[in-house]
């Protein structure tokens, strides 16, 4: 039985999108030698229409995620990040269903997400369901996958 208590919180400081930030260089960069060019991109900022998420334990980040709009009541998630040192304690079913329940606040009615194709059955636990062939992204084959979220 796992008995970490994490803080989600959605991201509203400078040093909030920092720690975030640092999940994802950790994970994706550092991990999964993602060019960085490609990881970190227009939407990481604290303006505009891009909700970030930051997740810590004992103070330290150690997941992120964001959620932005898509299409008209469809919102996209990427960038869910978990630090090695937390997966398979249930952080990140915890950020995605967050995620969720923000995204139903903002009027969303679905959810689309691009997942690596070794995180696949972790969506598919969620209610995601894939769509469309495998591609490739930053080297990384991905399927997409979307969800409805209206009750």
């Amino acid at each position: 039985m796992n008995l970490q208590t994490y803080q989600i919180q959605r991201v509203t400081t400078v040093q909030e999108l920092a720690d975030a930030l640092s999940v994802r260089r950790v994970v994706f960069i550092e991990e999964q030698e993602v060019p960085e060019d490609l990881e970190i991109d227009e939407h990481d900022t604290l303006d505009g229409g891009t909700i970030h998420f930051v997740a810590y334990r004992d103070g330290k980040p150690v997941g992120a995620s964001r959620i932005r709009t898509y299409a008209p009541g469809v919102g996209k998630i990427e960038r869910v990040a978990v630090a090695k040192t937390e997966r398979g304690t249930g952080l990140g079913r915890k950020i995605m269903l967050a995620m969720e329940e923000l995204a139903k606040q903002h009027g969303f009615d679905s959810l689309k997400l691009n997942a690596q194709t070794q995180a696949q059955r972790f969506y598919e636990k969620l209610g995601y369901e894939p769509f469309g062939d495998l591609f490739d992204d930053a080297g990384i084959e991905h399927i997409a996958m979307v969800k409805s979220i209206r009750e």
